[in-house]
């Protein structure tokens, strides 16, 4: 327990070679054909967004398998499941052909199996690196507890950022992590996010950000931590699985498998982007990120970046309307003002987060539910997504999956006056503006603009979502919550928050009482 009240993460004292992104390039064939592109376009950056959960995982497994020279990627989550272990074949077989792999995970959730990415780093031409690890390195929950409730301030502090970078010419940044759920192929658990594909001068920004994370003392190698049992003799397994091509690999039965191992070989969606069957939108842009060491900056004890406030100095700027899809709203007080102000200019306010129903954070959901009547009462049009829409399009997944019910937000994208879009890795809550990095991106683009809030349109039509309102009784000043929806397509308005069930409506009750807002 001593031990584990260390300032500084185990490992910190070994050995930390610097190493940077490629100096040049345009000696790959992804780094000349997108600076030519954006030569052409005046200097801008290519994008496109990604919404199809099954896409953000092609997109990644043949970007891996097309890297020439270096692939970087910076990750909160990194699963061990099938998506996940495709994913690491592909980083293997990589490897193999030369190409300098650096990859760099968060320790705060990690689950049994995660650890096959810290094997890796017996490869000779793969470092893995782990933000503010644990000083336990195994799967007790029980012992992972204890030891964060020994040292809380260093251990709550946690690498949120969700980045992909190859030969540093095209890069993938946003919300996914790494893992089945993220890419909408399992039945159990769906999370609709984005992803949007960069190319162009704002691939080399992103990937300054992503060294200065490879760089940081915070950023310990997986040596250092000592690998799990068995690993070298696990490398020579991963090793030899990943030298079985995609195609051959036997399809996951049922629901789960949603063919995308097969898919792999068909070269889509990256195929598409190469060739410009897929057209990118070319346009200014902005990397917004916190430094490693925010809370340092936070504090003014050094200088750094903060990315909230310039996220929400871009709020504040807008002229006529704001849209927002978050998992999560727990505004700290600053994040209210601005929205005060908004609403007194007449700036139309959208927002759209989880409801009860899809929510897999009840803590974080009785959080937001202190907020909801004061943001209808400004006049805030408020939306909660179901955990089964009724319509497919705008929820990123097939209708096959929607049918399950597990459906849920994670998606973190802004749209201002139609105009600028942000996507990235932040959520519009407490712990994002103080205790997790994240990084994004602010594009100017009328066309991006306009495709982003057309799918808002769809995730807040009735048949997939809940639209709050406030209902006044008899009695002044008693205004209750209201959630319309469509059902069998028949509107239909509930006066009691939709639930699974009574306890879990009790549960976030209870819990909203709770004094926790900076946590979550």
């Amino acid at each position: 327990m001593l031990g584990a009240c260390a300032v500084h993460p185990p490992g910190a004292d070994f050995p930390h070679p610097v190493s940077v992104a490629l100096a040049e390039p345009r000696d790959t064939r992804l780094g000349r054909q997108f600076a030519d592109q954006s030569a052409e376009h005046g200097g801008a950056s290519g994008f496109r967004i990604l919404t199809q959960g099954l896409d953000g995982f092609l997109a990644r497994a043949q970007l891996i398998d097309a890297a020439e020279r270096t692939l970087d990627l910076q990750y909160f989550i990194f699963r061990g499941d099938e998506t996940g272990r495709l994913l690491t074949d592909g980083l293997i077989r990589a490897a193999d052909r030369g190409v300098r792999v650096r990859v760099l995970v968060d320790d705060g959730d990690t689950l049994p199996g995660d650890e096959q990415i810290l094997a890796l780093a017996t490869h000779a031409s793969i470092e893995v690196r782990v933000f503010n690890p644990f000083a336990y390195r195994g799967h007790n929950r029980f012992r992972r507890v204890l030891e964060f409730l020994a040292n809380p301030i260093r251990l709550d502090y946690r690498m949120h950022n969700k980045l992909m970078v190859a030969d540093n010419a095209l890069a993938l940044v946003g919300g996914r992590n790494i893992g089945d759920q993220y890419f909408q192929v399992d039945p159990a658990s769906q999370f609709a996010d984005d992803d949007v594909v960069a190319a162009g001068p704002v691939a080399s920004k992103l990937s300054a950000s992503f060294d200065e994370f490879w760089n940081s003392p915070l950023t310990i190698p997986a040596e250092a931590l000592g690998l799990p049992k068995a690993s070298k003799h696990e490398i020579s397994e991963l090793r030899e699985r990943a030298r079985k091509r995609p195609t051959t690999i036997v399809e996951p039965t049922g629901e789960a498998g949603g063919g995308y191992v097969t898919r792999i070989a068909t070269g889509e969606p990256y195929a598409g982007l190469i060739s410009g069957r897929l057209p990118l939108s070319w346009a200014e842009a902005r990397v917004l990120s916190d430094s490693p060491d925010k809370r340092s900056v936070g504090d003014g004890s050094m200088p750094g970046r903060l990315m909230t406030h310039g996220v929400r100095q871009i709020i504040a700027a807008t002229q006529s309307e704001w849209l927002m899809v978050t998992p999560y709203f727990i505004p700290a007080d600053e994040e209210l003002g601005v929205l005060h102000d908004l609403r007194e200019r007449n700036v139309a306010v959208g927002i759209v987060t989880n409801s009860l129903n899809s929510s897999r954070d009840l803590l974080a959901h009785a959080g937001y539910t202190n907020y909801r009547k004061a943001l209808l009462e400004r006049g805030v049009s408020l939306y909660e997504v179901r955990a089964q829409p009724a319509v497919a399009r705008g929820s990123g997944q097939s209708t096959r999956l929607s049918r399950y019910g597990h459906y849920g937000l994670h998606a973190k994208l802004m749209v201002f006056d139609k105009k600028e879009i942000f996507v990235g890795s932040m959520n519009f809550d407490q712990r994002s503006k103080r205790l997790n990095t994240e990084v994004g991106l602010l594009i100017e683009s009328p066309e991006l603009a306009d495709e982003t809030a057309s799918r808002f349109s769809a995730m807040t039509q009735l048949d997939n979502a809940y639209e709050l309102s406030l209902v006044s009784p008899a009695t002044p000043g008693r205004a209750r919550l209201a959630w319309r929806t469509k059902e069998e397509g028949q509107e239909v308005q509930y006066m009691k928050e939709p639930a699974q069930n009574a306890w879990r409506r009790f549960v976030v009750w209870f819990l909203s009482f709770l004094p926790l807002s900076r946590e979550l």
